[in-house]
Formats: structure tokens, sequence, C-alpha cells
């Protein structure tokens, strides 16, 4: 096959909307792919900001709402050993969304059952039980994100 044709195939593929052209001709062969790089939006993430205390003016103090105040706060309402998080990523209660949940409120559990999954940088990560005792409570809905340190169940 001469340079002029292999020159026209090329141009073929950029101008139209076909991805792949092969031509046979004879007992040569060309195969011309058309790869097109589609380039990925850049993410902004935007972290919480610090109030600025100018010198001489009073900065009032607004209670603090982390993870340990909301571990206070649920303790109080139902007793038991709590577990966190050990990772950020997002929760889920079930090994595919068609299965059944790993546990669920009122089930007894032993120490090294898996309670749910969490993903993590497209890796799913077990979440196993570190307390016997029975599922007092479910903190985190399915497909929710959750934090590091983020209470997930109460288990008494």
């Amino acid at each position: 096959m001469d340079l002029r044709k292999l020159k026209k195939l090329i141009d073929l593929v950029e101008e139209s909307g076909i991805a792949e052209l092969e031509v046979t001709e004879g007992e040569e062969k060309v195969r011309i792919v058309k790869h097109t790089m589609v380039a990925a939006a850049p993410q902004t993430y935007m972290l919480p900001q610090a109030p600025v205390a100018m010198a001489g003016v009073p900065v009032p103090r607004e209670k603090s709402t982390t993870f340990d105040d909301d571990l206070e706060d649920e303790s109080e309402d139902a007793e038991g050993e709590v577990v966190k998080s050990p990772m950020v990523g997002t929760f889920y209660r079930a090994s595919s969304p068609d299965a059944a949940p790993f546990v669920e409120v009122g089930d007894t559990v032993k120490v090294g059952d898996t309670l749910c999954i969490v993903e993590a940088m497209k890796l799913l990560n077990e979440i196993e039980s570190e307390f016997a005792g029975t599922i007092k409570e479910i903190l985190v809905d399915n497909g929710q994100p959750v934090e590091y340190g983020e209470p997930l169940f109460i288990i008494g």
C-alpha cells in the first residue's frame, strides 16, 4: 500500500467519528486506531477555616462538634462499646447491593465477625468487631461517607 493511500486513510479516521479502521489489500493489512485523550476535571477541596482572632477582639468559642462529642452523646443514649471507622471512605452494610446486611440491630456478634465494609480508594475493607455482644445501634446509613474515627456501631 503506498504512502498516499495510507495518509488518506489516516485523514479519514481523524475527520470522521470512527475510532478504528482496518483495511486489507491483498496480503497487506493496515489498522489505524484513533486514541482520544479525555482530560479529567480538576477537583477542588475546601477545608474548613478556623476563625481568625484580631488582637484585642475577643472571639466567642463555639461548642466543638467532633466525633468524640458525638460519641459522648451516643454513649449516654445507648450503653455499650463503640466501633469506630478505622479510615475515611464509604460505609456499606452488605457485600453487594442485593446481599443481606452483615448485621442488624439485635444481632449477636463475636470478636472478629464482619460488621460492614468501608470502601477507600476502590478497596473494600471489611470492618470486624473488636467486641462480643449485641448490636444495639447502627449509627451510619448505607452508602454514606464516613470519616476516620467516626462511630459506626454500638455493641452492648
